[in-house]
């Protein structure tokens, strides 16, 4: 994405926050020993009916215990596949876990600085467009390898990050969770105009449904700005028919990571339907990013691992059929 006018402050992003007691957090354990994947990548094209695209797939050693997750990861501008592999480590996690993970690239020739198209009209909507190839891409992998169709994820970053906003909205049949991560709310912009104005301001997104969602974004991101946390967070809250209760818990800066207030929404049966993390003094960056890959931020907390653990709580979930 481009460069910004304006900082918001984290005080304008917690407007809307409730000091309640705290959420647990579920307890994952990721690898002690992270940048050491061992399975194997393949460079990939698809060729589909909306066009083609390269993509990056990792396939852990000795997939085990049957059907297994897919988690797909949509990069940011000016990234690959590759780099933003290597950034966020998810082929570490996917040792660990077991699971598949899918990187498609976005086209030099669709974007000349490898920006997902997120905010044109033609590319907001399943069956058209780029949402159509990424789900193309998904199928694709899906047809070849045992993948769990009940485990499917999906998560991006900047521009990566709103096209995961576009895909949880298109495709609630497909995935079972998605991840944005410095991103833009569902159809907060409709062109290039806009879509500047949304990066700063959180524009006005659609509501995309029921869809389990965790966010990310940094109080001083210069690029994205933070509220537009804010506004996805209330996009993903506007079509809930039940009740959630909030749970918020502030957590100061220690031994070489970011503080970060996490707010939960919690479902009746008490597991996280939407969840925020704003990281205090976190810029346009992945948070617990390996420094191999760009746009990354060592110094935490970890979103790849807290993606993935917020991801295999939704493990199963009932998904509704495309409307």
């Amino acid at each position: 994405m481009t460069l910004s006018r304006e900082r918001v402050t984290p005080s304008r992003v917690r407007a809307r926050q409730v000091d309640v007691a705290p959420a647990p957090v579920e307890v994952i354990e990721p690898p002690a020993v992270r940048g050491k994947a061992l399975g194997e990548s393949q460079r990939r094209t698809h060729l589909g009916i909306a066009g083609s695209r390269d993509y990056e797939l990792y396939v852990p050693p000795g997939l085990r215990g049957g059907a297994v997750p897919l988690v797909v990861m949509l990069h940011g501008g000016m990234q690959t596949a590759s780099d933003f592999a290597a950034g966020t480590d998810m082929n570490t996690l996917a040792d660990h876990y077991s699971f598949v993970v899918v990187y498609p690239e976005q086209s030099r020739e669709a974007n000349p600085a490898g920006y997902w198209n997120w905010f044109r009209p033609e590319d907001q909507q399943a069956g058209s467009g780029e949402p159509t190839i990424i789900a193309g891409i998904v199928a694709e992998v899906m047809a070849e390898l045992p993948i769990d169709t009940a485990a499917v994820f999906v998560a991006g970053l900047s521009a990566g990050g709103a096209m995961t906003a576009v895909m949880a909205a298109g495709y609630p049949e497909l995935f079972a969770a998605a991840g944005v991560h410095s991103g833009v709310g569902f159809r907060a912009a409709a062109d290039v105009t806009s879509a500047l104005g949304a990066m700063q301001s959180g524009g006005d997104p659609d509501p995309h449904g029921t869809m389990p969602l965790i966010v990310f974004h940094g109080t001083r991101d210069s690029t994205v700005a933070a509220v537009n946390a804010e506004r996805i967070v209330q996009a993903a809250l506007a079509d809930r028919p039940e009740p959630l209760r909030e749970s918020t818990t502030v957590v100061p800066a220690q031994n070489g990571s970011r503080g970060y207030t996490r707010t939960v929404h919690l479902d009746g049966a008490g597991r996280a339907a939407v969840e925020s993390w704003l990281v205090e003094g976190g810029g346009h960056a992945w948070f617990g990013g390996q420094p191999t890959g760009s746009y990354t931020d060592p110094a935490g907390p970890d979103a790849s691992a807290e993606m993935v653990r917020f991801f295999l709580g939704h493990r199963g979930r009932v998904r509704p059929p495309r409307h």
